[in-house]
């Protein structure tokens, strides 16, 4: 279990060095349009849960405290839930990317916000639905000062 948990990260670590390091590139927006790349982390979970799915279920099914960490205090666990962690942070880090570009939010802001996104998964996801509403309150004030200088200017 040591050396999957150790591997795990090199599933996603290139996808997120894409968003973060190159951005703007027509490469990393084609390869994050597509949601394999979600794939490898999703089968390596699906792989490490099957085996012992009779015992998560219950589990995940009538959550108690005791019972998840139960579950997640063991080396088998704490890799499950890790991959887990790897894999919806890389789900939720490409939309994140790819909704950002589409709204032409700066890669230097985006950058701390997908690193916290990779880190702290919904920390950084609220941070971005901070970062984009901003963005658009700015935009629309831009629009209009925009608008008023050109009635001006007619």
């Amino acid at each position: 279990m040591d050396r999957v948990f150790g591997l795990s990260g090199f599933l996603v670590l290139p996808f997120w060095a894409l968003m973060i390091f190159l951005p703007r590139s027509r490469w990393t927006r084609r390869i994050m349009e597509s949601p394999l790349v979600i794939v490898a982390p999703a089968l390596l979970y699906t792989a490490l849960v099957l085996p012992v799915v009779g015992e998560v279920l219950p589990i995940v099914n009538r959550p108690s405290l005791a019972a998840v960490a139960s579950l997640l205090g063991s080396p088998a666990g704490a890799t499950i839930g890790w991959v887990h962690f790897l894999a919806f942070d890389l789900f939720v880090g490409r939309w994140v990317y790819l909704d950002s570009r589409d709204r032409e939010i700066s890669p230097w802001i985006m950058a701390p916000v997908l690193y916290l996104t990779l880190m702290l998964g919904p920390m950084g996801f609220a941070l971005y639905l901070a970062v984009r509403a901003v963005t658009e309150r700015s935009a629309r004030a831009r629009g209009g000062i925009a608008a008023s200088l050109r009635a001006e200017e007619a």
